[in-house]
């Protein structure tokens, strides 16, 4: 090998390049080659799994809950976001227009990493892949694409468009700045990345100083929004942490008047048997009856309704309204009539 082979950091990334294209081109593969997740009718729609990010989204979350609570936009923009994931892709595994796909690493990888980097059972799966890729896309625009590549083969071809001066900013070869500011570049640019990975370590998992913590481990729910009235007792339930693959199984609802005698009390059985119209969903993701219980999946957030005879007969004064899981963890909600 060369001394030119040697420098030609584009081809020494070729690794690099192959690996963060099938990446993101596999993504697209999946969804629409090895499975139809882009039917919003089935199981698996990415949709769905979008909604998982809500909860504890860093940045971005007012722009996932408006996509979520729009099915019709959030369908819409499902599908283009794979289409630009398969294009980035296969662009970055081809070496064609390397730096420009390389900004669409960055910024797929900025959205994962905003989105999602909280989720992850045992070794941070998300944040690891954001924090990743977005090392991945800076590299890629500085090195740009080297001997295999189209980029240089258009080069070598002498095309015309290869010879104007986007073409060194958006595909490959020696971009057109001094060595001096580009040493700044990659200085600047790597300590800003490496300030991103730290913060949203410690953000999303405490894993700077402090206690660590994993979201994505036990259930939890959230229980606002109650009220006992004329209609009877509703409240809205928000499924925030927990793994993001199945839901919390909820296999007990009970309403204790301010004596602490039991005054309501919904069993799974009945929770699983529950009427549509007692479940008003807001998100994708639905608060659902399930086989043997109430199912809520990460980031399903629903009003629930409960307005039996007994209920509507209750005297004014505080309540407690108690949600069970089937792990034994429950969460309590003060109610006052």
């Amino acid at each position: 090998m060369n001394l030119h082979i040697k420098n030609d950091s584009g081809f020494l990334a070729l690794a690099v390049r192959m690996v963060i294209g099938w990446t993101y081109f596999s993504a697209f593969f999946r969804r629409t080659i090895l499975a139809n997740k882009l039917d919003p009718e089935l199981p698996g729609y990415i949709g769905e799994k979008f909604n998982h990010f809500l909860p504890n989204a860093l940045g971005i979350k007012p722009i996932i809950q408006y996509l979520v609570e729009n099915p019709d936009i959030l369908y819409y923009n499902m599908v283009a976001f794979t289409i630009i994931e398969g294009i980035v892709g296969l662009f970055i595994i081809f070496g064609l227009f390397t730096r420009l796909m390389s900004i669409g690493v960055f910024g797929l990888a900025m959205g994962i990493l905003l989105g999602s980097g909280w989720i992850g059972t045992t070794c941070l799966d998300e944040w690891q892949i954001g924090v990743l890729g977005i090392a991945t896309g800076f590299l890629l625009f500085l090195t740009g694409s080297g001997r295999v590549s189209l980029d240089n083969y258009l080069m070598n071809r002498n095309v015309a468009f290869t010879k104007k001066k986007w073409f060194a900013w958006l595909g490959s070869g020696l971009m057109p700045i001094k060595d001096s500011l580009f040493a700044k570049v990659v200085i600047v640019g790597s300590f800003l990345i490496f300030g991103l990975t730290l913060y949203t370590n410690q953000v999303f998992h405490g894993g700077v100083w402090g206690t660590l913590h994993n979201k994505s481990v036990k259930p939890k729910l959230e229980i606002t929004e109650g009220k006992l009235d004329k209609n009877g007792l509703s409240f809205d339930v928000f499924r925030v942490e927990g793994v993001d693959v199945y839901g919390a199984w909820i296999i007990g609802i009970e309403l204790k008047n301010d004596q602490n005698n039991v005054v309501m009390n919904y069993t799974q059985d009945q929770l699983a048997k529950l009427p549509k119209e007692a479940i008003e969903n807001y998100y994708i993701a639905k608060v659902k009856p399930g086989k043997h219980s109430l199912i809520a999946p990460l980031g399903a957030k629903a009003k629930m309704i409960f307005n039996s005879s007994d209920i509507l007969k209750l005297p004014s004064g505080t309540y407690t309204l108690k949600m069970t899981d089937i792990s034994g963890a429950s969460w309590e909600h003060r109610i006052i009539k």
